[in-house]
Protein backbone atom coordinates (compact mmCIF):
# COMPACT_ATOMS: atom_id res chain seq x y z
CA UNK A 1 0.00 0.00 0.00
CA UNK A 2 2.84 2.36 0.85
CA UNK A 3 4.47 1.62 -2.50
CA UNK A 4 1.21 2.36 -4.33
CA UNK A 5 0.73 5.65 -2.45
CA UNK A 6 4.33 6.61 -3.11
CA UNK A 7 3.93 5.83 -6.82
CA UNK A 8 0.84 8.00 -7.16
CA UNK A 9 2.41 10.81 -5.13
CA UNK A 10 5.45 10.91 -7.39
CA UNK A 11 3.24 10.61 -10.47
CA UNK A 12 1.21 13.62 -9.32
CA UNK A 13 4.36 15.59 -8.58
CA UNK A 14 5.70 14.69 -12.01
CA UNK A 15 2.48 15.89 -13.66
CA UNK A 16 2.60 19.16 -11.73
CA UNK A 17 6.27 19.73 -12.52
CA UNK A 18 5.64 18.92 -16.16
CA UNK A 19 2.75 21.36 -16.28
CA UNK A 20 4.88 24.02 -14.64
CA UNK A 21 7.47 23.73 -17.38
CA UNK A 22 4.94 24.13 -20.18
CA UNK A 23 2.08 26.28 -18.81
CA UNK A 24 2.95 29.62 -20.33
CA UNK A 25 0.29 32.18 -21.21
CA UNK A 26 -0.44 32.25 -24.93
CA UNK A 27 -3.60 34.38 -24.97
CA UNK A 28 -5.78 36.55 -22.75
CA UNK A 29 -9.34 37.23 -23.89
CA UNK A 30 -11.61 39.78 -22.22
CA UNK A 31 -15.31 39.42 -23.05
CA UNK A 32 -18.07 41.82 -22.08
CA UNK A 33 -21.38 40.10 -21.29
CA UNK A 34 -24.31 42.54 -21.28
CA UNK A 35 -27.74 41.29 -20.21
CA UNK A 36 -30.53 42.11 -22.67
CA UNK A 37 -33.22 39.89 -21.17
CA UNK A 38 -35.97 40.87 -18.75
CA UNK A 39 -35.04 42.87 -15.66
CA UNK A 40 -37.19 42.86 -12.53
CA UNK A 41 -38.39 46.22 -11.28
CA UNK A 42 -36.96 47.05 -7.86
CA UNK A 43 -38.96 48.42 -4.92
CA UNK A 44 -38.77 51.96 -3.64
CA UNK A 45 -36.18 52.23 -0.86
CA UNK A 46 -34.73 48.95 -2.15
CA UNK A 47 -31.46 49.56 -0.29
CA UNK A 48 -29.52 52.65 0.67
CA UNK A 49 -26.35 53.55 -1.24
CA UNK A 50 -23.74 56.29 -1.29
CA UNK A 51 -25.55 58.23 -4.04
CA UNK A 52 -28.66 58.81 -1.90
CA UNK A 53 -27.27 62.10 -0.57
CA UNK A 54 -26.93 63.63 -4.05
CA UNK A 55 -29.55 66.17 -5.14
CA UNK A 56 -31.99 63.88 -6.94
CA UNK A 57 -33.27 66.72 -9.15
CA UNK A 58 -30.06 66.61 -11.17
CA UNK A 59 -29.64 62.86 -11.69
CA UNK A 60 -31.60 59.81 -12.82
CA UNK A 61 -34.73 58.96 -10.85
CA UNK A 62 -33.25 55.48 -10.43
CA UNK A 63 -30.96 55.90 -7.44
CA UNK A 64 -29.48 52.49 -8.24
CA UNK A 65 -28.63 53.35 -11.85
CA UNK A 66 -24.87 53.48 -11.22
CA UNK A 67 -24.85 50.51 -8.83
CA UNK A 68 -26.37 47.89 -11.09
CA UNK A 69 -24.28 45.09 -12.57
CA UNK A 70 -26.08 44.29 -15.81
CA UNK A 71 -22.78 43.85 -17.65
CA UNK A 72 -19.99 41.49 -16.56
CA UNK A 73 -16.40 41.02 -17.61
CA UNK A 74 -15.27 37.46 -18.32
CA UNK A 75 -11.53 36.85 -18.76
CA UNK A 76 -10.04 33.72 -20.28
CA UNK A 77 -6.34 32.95 -19.85
CA UNK A 78 -5.15 30.28 -22.28
CA UNK A 79 -1.92 28.35 -21.71
CA UNK A 80 0.54 26.58 -23.97
CA UNK A 81 -0.58 23.17 -22.68
CA UNK A 82 -4.20 23.78 -23.66
CA UNK A 83 -5.77 24.92 -20.39
CA UNK A 84 -8.20 27.84 -20.27
CA UNK A 85 -8.66 29.57 -16.93
CA UNK A 86 -11.78 31.66 -16.32
CA UNK A 87 -12.01 34.82 -14.23
CA UNK A 88 -14.63 37.54 -13.94
CA UNK A 89 -15.49 40.96 -12.58
CA UNK A 90 -18.82 42.75 -12.23
CA UNK A 91 -17.50 46.17 -11.23
CA UNK A 92 -17.09 48.65 -14.14
CA UNK A 93 -16.71 45.86 -16.71
CA UNK A 94 -16.38 48.01 -19.83
CA UNK A 95 -13.36 50.06 -18.70
CA UNK A 96 -11.94 46.90 -17.09
CA UNK A 97 -12.04 45.20 -20.49
CA UNK A 98 -10.02 48.08 -21.92
CA UNK A 99 -7.44 47.71 -19.13
CA UNK A 100 -7.08 43.99 -19.78
CA UNK A 101 -6.84 44.39 -23.56
CA UNK A 102 -4.45 47.34 -23.61
CA UNK A 103 -2.29 46.92 -20.50
CA UNK A 104 -2.49 43.54 -18.80
CA UNK A 105 -2.57 41.19 -21.76
CA UNK A 106 0.61 42.60 -23.36
CA UNK A 107 2.36 42.44 -19.98
CA UNK A 108 1.76 38.75 -19.26
CA UNK A 109 1.82 36.92 -22.59
CA UNK A 110 4.63 34.39 -22.44
CA UNK A 111 4.78 34.24 -18.63
CA UNK A 112 4.44 30.93 -16.78
CA UNK A 113 1.20 30.73 -14.80
CA UNK A 114 3.22 29.16 -11.98
CA UNK A 115 4.98 32.48 -11.51
CA UNK A 116 1.68 33.96 -10.36
CA UNK A 117 3.26 36.24 -7.74
CA UNK A 118 5.61 37.71 -10.35
CA UNK A 119 2.68 38.14 -12.76
CA UNK A 120 0.60 39.88 -10.11
CA UNK A 121 3.42 42.26 -9.19
CA UNK A 122 4.03 42.98 -12.87
CA UNK A 123 0.38 43.89 -13.48
CA UNK A 124 0.23 45.93 -10.27
CA UNK A 125 3.46 47.86 -10.63
CA UNK A 126 3.09 48.62 -14.33
CA UNK A 127 -0.35 50.17 -13.72
CA UNK A 128 0.34 51.64 -10.27
CA UNK A 129 0.12 55.30 -11.33
CA UNK A 130 -3.58 54.94 -12.10
CA UNK A 131 -4.65 51.37 -11.30
CA UNK A 132 -4.02 50.78 -7.61
CA UNK A 133 -7.71 50.85 -6.68
CA UNK A 134 -11.04 50.71 -8.50
CA UNK A 135 -11.04 49.87 -12.21
CA UNK A 136 -7.37 48.95 -12.51
CA UNK A 137 -7.35 46.57 -9.57
CA UNK A 138 -10.66 45.03 -10.58
CA UNK A 139 -9.19 44.20 -14.00
CA UNK A 140 -6.11 42.68 -12.34
CA UNK A 141 -8.44 40.64 -10.11
CA UNK A 142 -10.26 39.09 -13.07
CA UNK A 143 -6.99 38.07 -14.74
CA UNK A 144 -5.55 36.70 -11.50
CA UNK A 145 -8.64 34.57 -10.85
CA UNK A 146 -8.36 33.15 -14.37
CA UNK A 147 -4.71 32.30 -13.72
CA UNK A 148 -5.62 30.39 -10.55
CA UNK A 149 -8.32 28.49 -12.42
CA UNK A 150 -5.71 27.55 -15.03
CA UNK A 151 -3.26 26.54 -12.27
CA UNK A 152 -5.80 24.13 -10.82
CA UNK A 153 -6.54 22.67 -14.23
CA UNK A 154 -2.83 22.23 -14.97
CA UNK A 155 -2.26 20.55 -11.59
CA UNK A 156 -5.51 18.55 -11.86
CA UNK A 157 -6.49 19.89 -8.43
CA UNK A 158 -9.21 22.19 -7.08
CA UNK A 159 -7.89 25.70 -6.48
CA UNK A 160 -8.46 25.44 -2.72
CA UNK A 161 -5.96 22.56 -2.54
CA UNK A 162 -3.28 24.79 -4.04
CA UNK A 163 -4.09 27.37 -1.34
CA UNK A 164 -3.68 25.02 1.62
CA UNK A 165 -6.49 22.50 1.28
CA UNK A 166 -9.68 22.08 3.27
CA UNK A 167 -9.98 23.66 6.69
CA UNK A 168 -13.57 22.46 7.03
CA UNK A 169 -15.60 19.66 5.45
CA UNK A 170 -18.17 22.09 4.03
CA UNK A 171 -18.85 25.81 4.13
CA UNK A 172 -21.65 27.28 6.24
CA UNK A 173 -23.39 29.96 4.19
CA UNK A 174 -25.91 32.70 4.76
CA UNK A 175 -28.76 33.64 2.44
CA UNK A 176 -28.05 37.13 1.16
CA UNK A 177 -30.93 39.05 -0.34
CA UNK A 178 -33.97 40.32 1.62
CA UNK A 179 -33.91 43.76 0.04
CA UNK A 180 -36.21 46.37 1.54
CA UNK A 181 -39.79 45.72 0.41
CA UNK A 182 -43.31 45.57 1.86
CA UNK A 183 -43.14 43.79 5.20
CA UNK A 184 -45.44 40.92 4.24
CA UNK A 185 -43.34 39.91 1.22
CA UNK A 186 -40.14 40.40 3.24
CA UNK A 187 -41.47 37.98 5.86
CA UNK A 188 -42.37 35.44 3.16
CA UNK A 189 -38.90 35.59 1.63
CA UNK A 190 -37.29 35.10 5.04
CA UNK A 191 -39.56 32.10 5.69
CA UNK A 192 -38.49 30.59 2.37
CA UNK A 193 -34.82 30.75 3.39
CA UNK A 194 -35.62 29.32 6.80
CA UNK A 195 -37.42 26.40 5.14
CA UNK A 196 -34.38 25.84 2.92
CA UNK A 197 -32.24 25.25 6.01
CA UNK A 198 -30.33 28.53 6.28
CA UNK A 199 -29.14 29.36 9.79
CA UNK A 200 -28.04 32.88 8.86
CA UNK A 201 -29.49 35.61 6.63
CA UNK A 202 -28.71 39.16 5.60
CA UNK A 203 -31.23 41.90 4.81
CA UNK A 204 -30.82 45.38 3.33
CA UNK A 205 -31.93 48.58 5.01
CA UNK A 206 -33.74 51.04 2.79
CA UNK A 207 -33.69 54.41 4.53
CA UNK A 208 -30.90 56.91 5.23
CA UNK A 209 -30.12 60.46 6.36
CA UNK A 210 -32.60 62.12 4.00
CA UNK A 211 -35.46 60.08 5.49
CA UNK A 212 -35.22 61.37 9.05
CA UNK A 213 -36.71 59.73 12.13
CA UNK A 214 -39.44 58.05 10.10
CA UNK A 215 -36.83 56.26 8.01
CA UNK A 216 -35.00 55.14 11.15
CA UNK A 217 -38.21 53.57 12.42
CA UNK A 218 -38.78 51.82 9.09
CA UNK A 219 -35.27 50.36 9.13
CA UNK A 220 -35.93 48.84 12.55
CA UNK A 221 -39.26 47.49 11.29
CA UNK A 222 -37.40 45.61 8.53
CA UNK A 223 -35.06 43.99 11.06
CA UNK A 224 -37.85 43.09 13.47
CA UNK A 225 -40.01 41.65 10.69
CA UNK A 226 -37.31 39.20 9.66
CA UNK A 227 -36.46 38.39 13.27
CA UNK A 228 -40.10 37.61 14.03
CA UNK A 229 -40.01 34.97 11.28
CA UNK A 230 -36.60 33.36 11.83
CA UNK A 231 -36.46 33.47 15.64
CA UNK A 232 -33.49 33.86 17.94
CA UNK A 233 -31.53 30.82 16.72
CA UNK A 234 -30.76 32.26 13.28
CA UNK A 235 -27.98 34.80 12.77
CA UNK A 236 -29.24 38.02 11.22
CA UNK A 237 -27.12 40.68 9.53
CA UNK A 238 -27.97 43.98 7.82
CA UNK A 239 -26.34 45.86 4.93
CA UNK A 240 -26.40 49.61 4.33
CA UNK A 241 -24.11 49.74 1.25
CA UNK A 242 -22.35 52.97 2.23
CA UNK A 243 -25.67 54.84 2.40
CA UNK A 244 -25.31 56.57 5.78
CA UNK A 245 -23.30 59.46 7.15
CA UNK A 246 -21.34 58.91 10.35
CA UNK A 247 -23.74 61.13 12.32
CA UNK A 248 -26.79 59.23 11.06
CA UNK A 249 -25.06 55.89 11.63
CA UNK A 250 -24.43 56.78 15.28
CA UNK A 251 -28.10 57.62 15.73
CA UNK A 252 -29.16 54.37 14.06
CA UNK A 253 -26.75 52.28 16.12
CA UNK A 254 -28.45 53.39 19.33
CA UNK A 255 -31.50 51.55 18.00
CA UNK A 256 -29.78 48.67 16.21
CA UNK A 257 -27.72 47.72 19.25
CA UNK A 258 -30.90 46.25 20.73
CA UNK A 259 -31.59 43.99 17.72
CA UNK A 260 -28.85 41.33 18.20
CA UNK A 261 -27.39 41.55 14.71
CA UNK A 262 -24.30 39.49 13.93
CA UNK A 263 -22.98 42.54 12.08
CA UNK A 264 -23.95 45.78 10.34
CA UNK A 265 -22.32 46.09 6.91
CA UNK A 266 -20.77 49.14 5.22
CA UNK A 267 -22.50 51.83 7.29
CA UNK A 268 -20.44 54.69 5.81
CA UNK A 269 -18.44 55.32 2.63
CA UNK A 270 -15.37 53.16 2.15
CA UNK A 271 -12.92 56.08 2.28
CA UNK A 272 -14.00 57.06 5.81
CA UNK A 273 -11.80 54.59 7.66
CA UNK A 274 -11.69 56.84 10.74
CA UNK A 275 -15.49 56.94 10.67
CA UNK A 276 -15.60 53.14 10.70
CA UNK A 277 -13.23 53.08 13.67
CA UNK A 278 -15.23 55.74 15.53
CA UNK A 279 -18.51 53.90 14.98
CA UNK A 280 -17.04 50.51 15.90
CA UNK A 281 -15.64 51.90 19.14
CA UNK A 282 -18.98 53.35 20.19
CA UNK A 283 -21.47 50.54 19.59
CA UNK A 284 -22.06 46.93 20.63
CA UNK A 285 -23.05 45.63 17.19
CA UNK A 286 -20.06 44.35 15.17
CA UNK A 287 -19.21 46.46 12.11
CA UNK A 288 -18.17 44.85 8.82
CA UNK A 289 -16.62 46.34 5.71
CA UNK A 290 -14.04 46.03 2.97
CA UNK A 291 -16.21 45.20 -0.03
CA UNK A 292 -14.91 48.40 -1.66
CA UNK A 293 -11.35 48.21 -0.35
CA UNK A 294 -8.37 47.02 -2.37
CA UNK A 295 -5.11 45.10 -1.88
CA UNK A 296 -3.14 44.06 1.16
CA UNK A 297 -2.22 47.68 1.84
CA UNK A 298 -5.83 48.82 2.06
CA UNK A 299 -6.68 46.08 4.55
CA UNK A 300 -3.59 46.78 6.63
CA UNK A 301 -5.05 50.26 7.21
CA UNK A 302 -8.48 48.88 8.16
CA UNK A 303 -6.99 46.40 10.60
CA UNK A 304 -4.38 48.66 12.17
CA UNK A 305 -7.02 51.33 12.79
CA UNK A 306 -9.38 48.75 14.33
CA UNK A 307 -12.01 49.88 11.85
CA UNK A 308 -13.92 46.61 11.33
CA UNK A 309 -14.98 43.51 13.23
CA UNK A 310 -15.37 41.52 10.00
CA UNK A 311 -13.28 41.75 6.81
CA UNK A 312 -15.36 41.50 3.63
CA UNK A 313 -13.14 41.84 0.59
CA UNK A 314 -14.45 40.67 -2.76
CA UNK A 315 -11.89 38.47 -4.52
CA UNK A 316 -12.78 39.83 -7.95
CA UNK A 317 -12.09 43.39 -6.79
CA UNK A 318 -9.41 43.17 -4.12
CA UNK A 319 -6.65 41.89 -6.39
CA UNK A 320 -7.75 38.35 -7.12
CA UNK A 321 -6.90 35.15 -5.29
CA UNK A 322 -3.22 36.10 -4.96
CA UNK A 323 -4.09 39.13 -2.81
CA UNK A 324 -7.11 37.60 -1.08
CA UNK A 325 -4.98 34.74 0.26
CA UNK A 326 -2.52 37.22 1.79
CA UNK A 327 -5.29 39.32 3.34
CA UNK A 328 -6.74 36.20 4.99
CA UNK A 329 -3.40 35.60 6.69
CA UNK A 330 -3.10 39.25 7.74
CA UNK A 331 -6.61 39.30 9.20
CA UNK A 332 -5.95 36.05 11.07
CA UNK A 333 -3.00 37.70 12.82
CA UNK A 334 -5.44 40.39 14.04
CA UNK A 335 -8.06 37.72 14.88
CA UNK A 336 -10.59 39.44 12.63
CA UNK A 337 -12.66 36.92 10.64
CA UNK A 338 -12.82 37.04 6.85
CA UNK A 339 -16.26 36.64 5.26
CA UNK A 340 -15.86 37.62 1.58
CA UNK A 341 -18.45 39.69 -0.19
CA UNK A 342 -20.56 37.92 -2.85
CA UNK A 343 -21.58 34.32 -3.26
CA UNK A 344 -19.25 33.21 -6.04
CA UNK A 345 -17.01 30.20 -6.30
CA UNK A 346 -13.70 32.10 -6.24
CA UNK A 347 -14.67 33.37 -2.78
CA UNK A 348 -15.60 29.84 -1.71
CA UNK A 349 -12.15 28.48 -2.57
CA UNK A 350 -10.50 31.22 -0.51
CA UNK A 351 -12.81 30.54 2.44
CA UNK A 352 -12.37 26.78 2.26
CA UNK A 353 -8.59 27.15 2.56
CA UNK A 354 -8.66 29.60 5.49
CA UNK A 355 -9.41 28.67 9.10
CA UNK A 356 -10.21 32.34 9.63
CA UNK A 357 -13.21 32.28 7.24
CA UNK A 358 -16.13 30.88 9.27
CA UNK A 359 -19.04 31.42 6.85
CA UNK A 360 -19.66 32.51 3.25
CA UNK A 361 -22.20 34.73 1.54
CA UNK A 362 -24.70 33.04 -0.78
CA UNK A 363 -26.71 34.85 -3.46
CA UNK A 364 -29.73 32.67 -4.30
CA UNK A 365 -30.62 32.15 -7.95
CA UNK A 366 -33.10 34.91 -8.81
CA UNK A 367 -34.65 36.61 -11.84
CA UNK A 368 -32.25 39.35 -12.94
CA UNK A 369 -32.82 42.42 -10.79
CA UNK A 370 -29.70 44.52 -10.18
CA UNK A 371 -27.28 42.13 -11.84
CA UNK A 372 -25.36 40.68 -8.91
CA UNK A 373 -27.13 37.41 -9.73
CA UNK A 374 -25.79 37.30 -13.32
CA UNK A 375 -23.04 34.79 -12.50
CA UNK A 376 -25.78 32.13 -12.33
CA UNK A 377 -26.61 32.96 -15.96
CA UNK A 378 -23.02 33.17 -17.27
CA UNK A 379 -21.39 30.11 -15.66
CA UNK A 380 -22.12 26.44 -15.12
CA UNK A 381 -20.81 24.75 -11.98
CA UNK A 382 -21.42 27.40 -9.32
CA UNK A 383 -22.10 25.44 -6.10
CA UNK A 384 -25.66 25.46 -4.83
CA UNK A 385 -26.48 25.69 -1.14
CA UNK A 386 -28.07 22.72 0.60
CA UNK A 387 -29.39 22.98 4.16
CA UNK A 388 -27.32 26.10 4.74
CA UNK A 389 -24.00 24.70 3.46
CA UNK A 390 -21.83 24.82 0.35
CA UNK A 391 -19.72 21.84 -0.65
CA UNK A 392 -16.76 22.04 -3.04
CA UNK A 393 -16.09 19.09 -5.29
CA UNK A 394 -12.66 17.50 -4.74
CA UNK A 395 -12.72 16.09 -8.26
CA UNK A 396 -13.21 19.37 -10.14
CA UNK A 397 -9.89 21.02 -11.07
CA UNK A 398 -9.44 24.77 -10.81
CA UNK A 399 -12.50 26.71 -9.72
CA UNK A 400 -14.87 24.07 -11.12
CA UNK A 401 -16.86 26.36 -13.42
CA UNK A 402 -17.26 26.70 -17.17
CA UNK A 403 -19.03 29.16 -19.44
CA UNK A 404 -22.70 28.31 -19.91
CA UNK A 405 -24.57 28.38 -23.20
CA UNK A 406 -28.02 28.13 -21.60
CA UNK A 407 -28.75 31.88 -21.60
CA UNK A 408 -26.54 33.03 -24.48
CA UNK A 409 -29.49 34.53 -26.35
CA UNK A 410 -30.11 36.86 -23.39
CA UNK A 411 -26.66 38.47 -23.67
CA UNK A 412 -24.84 40.75 -26.05
CA UNK A 413 -21.22 39.57 -26.00
CA UNK A 414 -18.41 41.92 -27.01
CA UNK A 415 -15.05 40.28 -27.65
Amino acid sequence: LRMIKSYYFHLTQKNIIGSKMTSTITDVRAKLYTWKGDVQKIHENFCTNAADLINQDNISNDRWATYKFLSWLVVEVETSDGHIGIGNAALSPKPCKSVVDNYLKPAIIGESIWDYEHIWQKMYRQTLAWGRKGVGMTAISAVDIAIWDALGKAAKQPAFKLLGGKTKSKLPCYASKLYSQPLDSLAKEAKDYLDQGFKAMKLRLGWGPNDGAEGMRKNIELIRTVRSVVGEDVDLMADVYMGWTLEYAKRMMRLIDNEKLRWLEEPVIADDIDGYADLKAGCRTPISGGEHEYTLFGFRQLLEKKAVDVVQFDTNRVGGITQAHKICALAEAFQIPVIPHAGQVHNFHISMSSLNAPIVEYFPFWPVEIGNELFWYIFDGEPQAKDGYIELDDTKPGLGIELSDKYLNDFDIEI
